[in-house]
């Protein structure tokens, strides 16, 4: 094996494809009226769960649309390594779309959103959430994996044991360690080619955490899922190690 070969990573798309999908900050929503597809641009966010959460107005064609069919599809890509675009990362989800009561989830993708919070309190704008059935993901040119629903859904005891410390393990961040998260968005690019503070946690999963200045969010992958409050510290004193100063 030559030394090229040996150096090329190994292929993971179902980590890759979640990873993805946490990370995306706009996408496309393809839903059906009267039989006719139609696309259009959306801002989505990641539940705990890895379910899809949208912010809709009333008065868009998408959301009538999804009033009489629910089935749908999301797709999200990353950049491209290369000139040709289809060399970009991109997963397309189907699964089934329904309005979304849930005020947390509602402030989770408002925190990820974060320019948008004048205007999520209008009364023609609902928080959806599109529940996966099946995937896509591409990896780059040339390479397909078909996603099935297991692929798409996160262990529950882990997401309900990191949703339950998530608030506190924020509180405790941004209160006592935001030196270190500002040294976090450093090292992950979030400051381009200056340094300057103020990064905040606003929210943390199974996969990772995200951390906001202004309305700049920037995610922050864990190399694996965590399983509980445990695994989260675990991962933000690896982080803090590699980033100290």
């Amino acid at each position: 094996m030559s030394s090229t070969q040996a150096s090329t990573p190994t292929p993971t798309p179902v980590p890759d494809a979640r990873a993805l999908l946490r990370a995306s900050r706009a996408g496309t929503l393809a839903t059906s009226g009267d039989g006719q597809p139609f696309a259009s641009l959306v801002t989505p966010a990641a539940a705990p769960d890895g379910s899809v959460l949208l912010l809709l107005s009333g008065l868009s064609e998408h959301t009538r649309h999804l009033r009489d069919e629910p089935r749908c599809a999301v797709m999200v890509a990353g950049p491209p390594v290369e000139a040709n675009p289809q060399t970009a990362p991109r997963l397309t989800v189907t699964g089934l779309a329904a309005p979304e009561a849930d005020p947390a989830l509602k402030a989770r993708w408002v925190a990820l959103h974060p320019y948008a919070a004048f205007y999520a309190g209008f009364g023609d704008f609902q928080l959806w959430r599109v529940a996966p059935k099946a995937g896509l993901y591409i990896g780059g040119f040339a390479s397909a994996t078909r996603l099935r629903q297991a692929d798409l859904s996160w262990d529950p005891a882990a997401v309900e044991a990191v949703a339950a410390a998530e608030h506190s393990v924020i509180a405790h961040c941004n209160d006592d360690h935001a030196d270190a998260l500002d040294r976090i968005a450093a090292a992950r690019g979030g400051d381009g080619p200056g340094w300057r503070p103020g990064w905040r946690m606003v929210a943390c999963d199974v996969d990772g955490c995200d951390l906001a200045r202004e309305e700049t969010v920037l995610r922050v992958p864990w190399p694996a899922p965590v399983a509980d409050a445990g695994g989260i510290r675990t991962e933000l004193v690896r982080l803090a190690k590699m980033v100290r100063g």
